[in-house]
């Protein structure tokens, strides 16, 4: 099978799309596919641009377009990265032979359109949706566009106008389903749908003990529950929630927040305000030290913006389960992590201002002494690359 995949990352970038884009990439290639990789040159964080990386496998074949080296700490540099990435990938696609399969992630938004313009030159390719975020959906919600508004109207007739090309679209979570069949899906049953979760290397997070990061040696751990918030600070997240429950907990927690982010500043500034010594804020590791910085902590701490249900889910869940941390969620019922917590009983979901809600979650997960393994059962059951790459194969292999 000739097999193409189009996302403006690619591992060795730290983003999570670049880490899950080449886990199926190169799982596909070891299967016998031909598979080309269409991403940028820069990275996911301005100034860490991924260096080249040899092809793992001997059928995979990476083509990388030139994007400025911008980050994503502002919307003007994240629209230029999306911008020049979309200009090179469409000829890189266009140019290629007869694809069997398109994988179309949605980093940027609309890029699906490569695809499509390949599948009108070459009737007989497939496209797959990978949706990890929902566009215009996501830019209204957050008042980026005027909700109703010319150009959100005209995306939208944009997209109807994509997706009755697509053959299938995986989504994160039924929400997600919800949101994008209901706008944009021209029948019941075209494109099909279906929820993939995302995954974590099995790999990547034997189980075994691994040693905690040195990180927390010049931190005021001092006994303390340690709950760790690592990763990216979106503008889908919300915080005030936690930092009111921090301020109950500060003789029994430390809120640790590793990373960075459209609110990150805003979070150092709240912080600071509330004189909170019981939270402290690190910047990006590498993605290698990870692991040690989860095995320091006691649980992880998710959250999501009501406004976020449906169009975006947190991408933290899988390996911090891996690690075997029990999940504090906070957020709104139905989104992936919400999901996760009621079928599987690893960790507690608690809806934006139950402030009581979450210091009775920190105790309660704190006391809980099977957590850890409930955490780490479900990610080799339901989310390491084992588990969830077999329905990604009956996608591709299918027809």
């Amino acid at each position: 099978m000739r097999l193409t995949l189009v996302n403006q990352f690619f591992a060795p970038d730290i983003s999570p799309t670049a880490q899950l884009a080449a886990s199926l990439a190169e799982h596909r290639a070891e299967m016998g596919d031909r598979v080309t990789i269409v991403t940028g040159r820069a990275g996911y964080l301005e100034d860490l641009a991924p260096a080249e990386a040899a092809p793992t496998a001997a059928d995979l074949s990476i083509r990388r377009v030139w994007t400025p080296d911008l980050g994503k700490t502002s919307r003007v540099r994240r629209l230029l990265g999306y911008v020049t990435f979309f200009l090179g990938a469409v000829p890189r696609v266009l140019l290629l032979p007869p694809q069997d399969v398109i994988i179309a992630m949605t980093t940027p938004p609309f890029v699906v359109l490569t695809a499509v313009l390949h599948k009108l030159l070459h009737r007989r390719t497939r496209i797959v949706l990978w949706s990890m975020d929902c566009y215009p959906d996501a830019a209204e919600r957050y008042g980026e566009l005027r909700a109703g508004g010319r150009l959100a109207h005209a995306l939208r007739r944009f997209n109807r106008w994509l997706f009755r090309r697509i053959d299938t679209v995986v989504a994160l979570d039924s929400a997600m389903v919800d949101v994008l069949r209901a706008q944009y899906a021209p029948t019941a049953v075209r494109p099909r749908f279906t929820v993939i979760p995302n995954w974590e290397r099995l790999d990547q997070f034997p189980d075994e003990p691994v040693a905690a990061w040195s990180g927390y040696d010049s931190l005021p751990v001092d006994g303390r529950t340690v709950v760790l918030y690592l990763g990216n600070t979106g503008v889908g997240h919300g915080f005030g929630t936690v930092l009111d429950a921090a301020t109950r907990l500060a003789d029994e927690a430390l809120f640790v927040f590793v990373g960075g982010g459209a609110r990150w500043v805003d979070l150092e500034r709240e912080v600071a305000a509330s004189r909170l010594r019981n939270v402290v804020l690190e910047g990006y590791v590498p993605k290698g030290e990870t692991p040690a910085v989860m095995a320091g902590a006691d649980l992880a701490l998710i959250t999501l913006d009501d406004r976020s249900l449906g169009v975006m889910s947190p991408s933290k869940l899988h390996a911090n389960l891996a690690a075997g941390l029990p999940i504090l969620y906070v957020g709104p019922e139905r989104s992936n992590v919400d999901e996760a917590i009621r079928q599987h009983d690893v960790g507690r979901s608690v809806r934006h201002g139950d402030v009581k809600g979450v210091v009775a979650a920190v105790r309660e997960l704190a006391a809980d002494d099977g957590a850890r393994i409930r955490a780490r059962r479900a990610f080799d059951e339901h989310y390491s690359d084992q588990a969830t790459l077999p329905a990604f194969d009956r996608i591709l292999d299918g027809g």
